[in-house]
């Protein structure tokens, strides 16, 4: 049966609205996404306007052809870190010597002479200070050499005291002790002394030390025995002073020998030739000789019928004594009177103590063990020799006090 109230109409007006309906949603569906792509203004404002973004540059090209060869390369940063360390240096060949056969070592020895020079005052024998290096001039064999090295030295000294004590008479016993005793009395406290003393034999009373008293005390107990000395008459100054001169090899740097005797040899088995070639040949020595005999020889000289072979013995100790001192560089002196020894052994002091040390390389370069003569001269300053005066312009004459020569090294040495 049908509903009075449901009429024809509404079910026409149903059938006609649903097409409609799917139509509206269909065109919502756009709007809503329109809406969606619509900027907020309050983002506009928080955030900035991103750039424009750039063209494909890994599009490929009209031409064709591969792509990634066009776009922009992106090269990492290198880390220092990451970078691989230097291939090490390849290790020094090694080289064995053969079996039996030790270390060998490439020596070259470029010869140097060394040469002390003292400049005293012929009058006073006073040192002259104040030198410079262009007032020296060197030659060896006559030839000049060119100084290398300068300097004013004054530094503690090496010193054997090599004194006579024989029974050959108590004059000479004395002078050699006063003498001794006054070198003594003007060492320093950093100074090494010895004390020898020989007639037929050396005997060594103190070794070096510089405990200076033990050196004053040996004197002195000399000097109790002086007028009944156990000792020979004999002396032999030759082999004493090559004994010495031994021993002193064995120390290092210049040394010094106090020669104090009557110079006068009796039974020695050297020669005066050998032991010339010895002290000739000697290296940082020099020998200062004192000779014990003046006041004999002056009270003695021509008196009695042997006086003329006396004379001679004693001019002959005096000129080896002479001899053994200016060959190395040193000084020779002879008092008469025992107030002059305090002057003659200050000097002694004094020139030891200053000297001009000069170094060259010799132009003779060959180490064949031959002898070079030495000679120095004094040159002012336009190369003349040199003058000298006092403050009233009198002229002084001065000496040169200087080895003589020396002998050149042996290749084998």
């Amino acid at each position: 049966m049908t509903n009075p109230r449901q009429s024809p109409t509404a079910t026409h007006l149903l059938r006609t609205c649903l097409p409609l309906l799917g139509l509206a949603v269909f065109a919502l569906v756009p709007l809503n996404a329109a809406w969606s792509q619509t900027p907020d203004p309050s983002q506009n404002q928080q955030q900035p306007q991103q750039p424009a973004q750039q063209p494909d540059q890994t599009a490929a090209p009209d031409a064709g052809g591969p792509a990634g060869d066009n776009g922009v390369i992106a090269i990492p940063k290198k880390n220092p870190d990451d970078t691989p360390p230097p291939a090490p240096a390849p290790p020094a060949p090694t080289v064995k010597n053969p079996p039996g056969m030790g270390n060998v070592t490439l020596h070259i020895d470029v010869p140097e002479v060394t040469v002390d020079v003292g400049v005293l005052l012929e009058k006073t024998g006073q040192f002259v200070p104040g030198l410079k290096p262009s007032n020296f001039r060197v030659y060896e064999d006559g030839v000049e050499q060119k100084v290398e090295g300068f300097k004013r030295v004054e530094a503690p000294i090496t010193a054997l005291l090599l004194c006579e004590y024989a029974a050959r008479g108590w004059v000479f016993r004395m002078n050699m002790l006063n003498a001794a005793w006054e070198f003594t009395q003007q060492l320093r406290p950093q100074d090494y002394v010895a004390l020898e003393t020989f007639d037929l034999k050396t005997h060594i009373d103190v070794d070096f030390t510089q405990d200076h008293r033990e050196i004053q005390q040996a004197i002195q107990e000399l000097a109790q025995e002086s007028y009944a000395p156990a000792t020979f008459s004999e002396t032999d100054i030759f082999d004493a002073l090559y004994d010495a001169m031994d021993r002193l090899d064995r120390i290092q740097g210049q040394k010094y020998i106090i020669l104090v005797a009557t110079g006068i040899d009796t039974m020695s088995k050297l020669t005066f030739d050998k032991i010339y070639k010895r002290v000739k040949e000697s290296r940082d020595m020099t020998i200062y000789a004192v000779s014990t005999d003046g006041l004999v020889e002056e009270m003695s000289s021509g008196i009695g019928m042997r006086s003329g072979m006396r004379d001679m013995t004693y001019l002959q100790a005096d000129n080896e004594m002479k001899t053994f001192a200016q060959s190395t560089g040193g000084q020779w002196f002879k008092p008469v009177f025992q107030g002059e020894l305090p002057d003659m052994v200050r000097n002694i002091n004094a020139n030891i103590r200053a000297k001009y040390e000069l170094i060259y390389k010799p132009s003779n370069a060959k180490q064949d063990g031959t002898y070079r003569k030495l000679q120095v001269k004094l040159v002012d300053d336009e190369g003349n020799p040199l003058r000298m005066q006092d403050e009233k312009h009198k002229p002084l004459k001065y000496d040169i006090i200087a080895r003589d020569g020396y002998r050149a090294k042996q290749e084998v040495e």
